[in-house]
């Protein structure tokens, strides 16, 4: 039977910077791309797996201790003083036995956006670089 958690206990980690507090959505698709093999004489198209590719979508409200935050792994990314960022993702929160996706990400967009009837929001989208490790338990 399967046991189901609410998204409510959600912890993200950017380069040591909790982000949890100020984020109200996390979504990170993980694919791979397939190539195809089907020679003449198939009736049915055949595949073989190749590489896989990961992506984080981060959003949430905005605050200027997370903004500098931000500010700062981009610009160290930018100066090349890390290559990339490390980041932690507990989908059921950080406790020792909640699953966790680890690995490393380039940011790839920061969007802010000040709406007239709402709160000041905020959007990261990461390309994550290399394997991602799941710890499950």
């Amino acid at each position: 039977m399967p046991t189901f958690k609410h998204g409510k206990n959600a912890q993200f980690e950017l380069e040591g910077t909790n982000l949890s507090n100020t984020l109200n959505e996390i979504t990170m698709p993980r694919e791979v791309e397939t190539a195809e093999t089907t020679a003449f004489g198939n009736q049915d198209k055949t595949y073989i797996t190749g590489l896989s590719d990961a992506t984080v979508s981060l959003s949430g409200m905005f605050d200027a201790t997370t903004d500098s935050a931000i500010g700062t792994i981009i610009s160290n990314l930018k100066s090349g003083s890390i290559a990339s960022a490390s980041f932690t993702y507990g989908p059921t929160g950080s406790v020792a036995s909640s699953p966790k996706f680890t690995g490393e990400a380039l940011v790839t967009s920061y969007e802010i956006g000040s709406p007239v009837g709402d709160v000041i929001t905020y959007s990261l989208e990461l390309q994550c670089t290399g394997a991602i490790t799941a710890t499950t338990y």
